[in-house]
């Protein structure tokens, strides 16, 4: 039965609370709502041959892709420049002009011009880097071709970054570029040299990762999905938690943080694993806003799961220089937090609308998911391959894409040999031309982020924009932290609008993660890396521009500002826990100098304590029922002794745990006499 139906024959809600439709979105609805809010989701219509020319000219983009990054140590503005001009051709050949222009087998004459005028100038400094490196920025502002060459090449960029990601990080670029112009007078012919002729403008450092190991990832994605991992990881998920208290959305919640961590993609993983597990919430009975905001917030917070984290691991490391295991080891329990904050709310949901779990008769059994356990053999070796630090990023990935090919290949024969009548998941040359044709489409609008980050990140520096930013930072705050703590967060989340995840994290770091390691605000380094992370990635379930709701919202047919809030809601954790690890580095494992290991672990184990029951507090206060319904003042007093746990220092823990625990008692007591009156 297609789980985009309306099942005849499924039970009735368990709870009445639940009493808003039984109907799912269809693959058009999803379709629809996605083609409004997500500009990725804005492609161009290709059927028949030209359909395969097409896609034939997406696969060679990804094997090109995977020649530079594995076997071209040449030049890197030829590396990056043929990549950039790559982009621009199957950008323009998958994205139209605007919304609904997608006639079938249609490419417009304009946009053929600007196809072709946009990737000869990224080819020609390519094929000429030489020469040009050895010009400075006085001889090209007397070249006119170069000069037409760099507003072109740029021109075509920033029109390739609106159709592909949308306005917001144009809106940023726009207005840095003004100020580089006329705020810091700094000349055209100077400020267009610095943008496309240097490293330090559009390929710059974020294209640089993105085409050295970025793409790669994107492309092991591809062909970890065609491997049928996202079921596995459902199958595992129903296995461990189905049958518990509103057993579908906690399943919801360990299956997208396994198949977000893997995917890269908040909105992609949200359309993935959403279409089974919010039919699976609403037939138990909760509400369809509710069951869309589960799903997209546990989508988001896959970005922040580690060991992969979307790629963003491997990015942090090559920034900030810290080895990639020792990323992996402090990401763990801030995620760790996340998906609890998360877990707590759907458990308290479940409770207040009297929700049961599935069958166990109906879930599948461990002994039968044990044959497929193969499938983690890709991620097991990447994330071994990097971690010995023998290998390349890139070159690790590459040996993973072949390990999930051959993954694949194994899952003919043991479909075969243990008779499973699915055979979706076995690989074939089809799916391998698939696989990279989709990681082809999926470095797009990266490629295009990354492209206007580095353009970002330039003015920024040319100008000395960053000390200014500091300066206005410091004069609103004060000097207190925890106030240029919250204007960053601002920021974070405003750049983070509709951006893939690991271009953000690229903007993040070249914008706002040096304002919090300046000496006057005195955030360490890795943790202000994880800030601004944290903080971009929420973007995604944060009105208005929150993608990922918008796609859970389309799934559960609910509203999608409805499924925005109550997805802010389930991960308020997102908006605290940075703070937490922020204000006490502990929590990343950040300790002062001379900290023996027993303290060590004593303030990490408090740290985890304090900050979950505040989290219980919050998330009680939140969903507003605790054993029974809260009344106001319990909601506002569990709330602020909820937040109270997670400021750092003892006192505030005490007021914190007497509280929490003082209301959890008196809600307890209340709960029996009712129950006994």
């Amino acid at each position: 039965m297609s789980i985009w139906k309306k099942e005849k024959d499924a039970a009735p809600p368990v709870s009445e609370a639940a009493a808003d439709s039984m109907e799912v979105g269809t693959a058009a609805d999803v379709d629809e709502v996605m083609k409004k809010y997500d500009k990725e989701s804005n492609v161009r219509v290709w059927e028949g041959t030209p359909a395969w020319i097409v896609k034939g000219i997406f696969i060679l983009f990804s094997l090109f892709c995977m020649y530079l990054t594995l076997f071209n140590k040449g030049q890197a503005e030829f590396r990056l420049c043929t990549f950039l001009g790559g982009i621009i051709i199957i950008g323009f050949l998958n994205f139209p002009i605007k919304k609904g222009n997608v006639k079938v087998n249609s490419l417009p004459w304009y946009d053929i011009i600007i196809m072709v005028a946009g990737c000869i100038p990224f080819f020609y400094f390519a094929f000429n880097a030489s020469t040009i490196n050895m010009m400075d920025y006085a001889k090209v502002s007397n070249d006119p071709m170069l000069l037409t060459f760099a507003v072109i090449g740029i021109l075509a960029m920033v029109e390739l970054c609106r159709r592909s990601v949308g306005l917001p990080i144009l809106c940023v670029a726009g207005v840095l570029i003004l100020y580089t112009l006329f705020g810091a007078n700094i000349r055209i012919g100077k400020a267009l040299f610095d943008m496309f002729y240097t490293t330090n403008g559009i390929i710059g450092t974020p294209v640089s990762a993105c085409q050295k190991f970025i793409v790669m990832f994107i492309i092991f994605g591809a062909f970890l999905e065609r491997t049928g991992i996202s079921n596995f990881f459902i199958s595992l998920a129903n296995c461990v938690a189905g049958s518990s208290s509103g057993g579908p959305a906690k399943v919801a919640v360990i299956s997208s943080a396994l198949c977000g961590m893997v995917s890269g993609s908040s909105v992609g993983n949200t359309v993935t694993t959403g279409s089974v597990t919010i039919p699976m919430m609403k037939k138990t009975g909760y509400k369809g806003e509710f069951a869309g905001a589960v799903e997209a917030a546990a989508s988001t917070g896959g970005q922040i799961m580690p060991p992969i984290m979307g790629a963003a691991a491997f990015i942090m490391a090559e920034t900030t220089g810290i080895p990639y295991q020792q990323i992996v080891v402090l990401a763990i329990l801030p995620a760790f937090l996340y998906f609890a904050g998360i877990f707590i709310a759907v458990h308290l949901e479940a409770k207040k609308l009297g929700l049961k779990g599935i069958p166990k008769s109906e879930l599948p059994k461990f002994k039968e998911l044990a044959p497929k356990l193969y499938l983690l053999l890709p991620l097991v070796i990447l994330v071994w391959l990097v971690s010995t630090g023998k290998n390349t990023m890139a070159y690790s990935a590459a040996i993973a894409i072949f390990i999930a090919i051959a993954v694949g290949a194994i899952n003919i024969f043991v479909n075969k040999a243990c008779g499973f009548e699915d055979t979706s998941d076995n690989i074939s040359v089809m799916k391998i031309l698939d696989a990279l044709e989709a990681g082809g489409k999926g470095t797009i609008s990266v490629a295009a982020a990354c492209s206007m980050a580095g353009i970002v990140a330039g003015c920024v520096t040319s100008t000395g924009l960053a000390s200014d930013l500091l300066r206005t930072i410091l004069s609103v705050s004060g000097g207190m932290k925890i106030v240029a703590l919250f204007l960053t967060m601002l920021c974070c989340i405003v750049l983070g609008m509709g951006v893939p995840t690991t271009a953000n994290y690229c903007i993040m770091a070249a914008t706002c993660a040096p304002i919090l390691m300046s000496p006057s605000i005195g955030i360490p380094m890795i943790c202000a890396h994880f800030f601004v992370f944290y903080f971009g990635i929420v973007a995604d379930i944060t009105p208005p521009v929150a993608l990922a709701a918008y796609a859970g919202s389309a799934i559960a047919k609910a509203p999608p500002m409805k499924t925005a809030f109550n997805a802010t809601k389930l991960a308020i954790a997102a908006f605290v826990v940075p703070y937490i690890f922020a204000l006490n580095p502990a929590m990343l494992f950040q300790f002062e100098a001379g900290t023996t290991m027993t303290m060590k672990v004593v303030q990490s184990v408090l740290i985890v304590i304090t900050s979950l029951a505040g989290l219980y507090g919050v998330a009680a206060a939140l969903n507003g029922y605790l054993y029974r319904p809260m009344n106001p003042l319990f909601r506002l007093l569990i709330a602020a002794g909820g937040l109270c746990m997670m400021i750092p220092g003892n006192l505030t823990d005490v007021i914190g745990v007497v509280v929490v625990v003082g209301i959890v008692i008196l809600q307890r007591a209340s709960a029996k006499k009712g129950a006994t009156a």
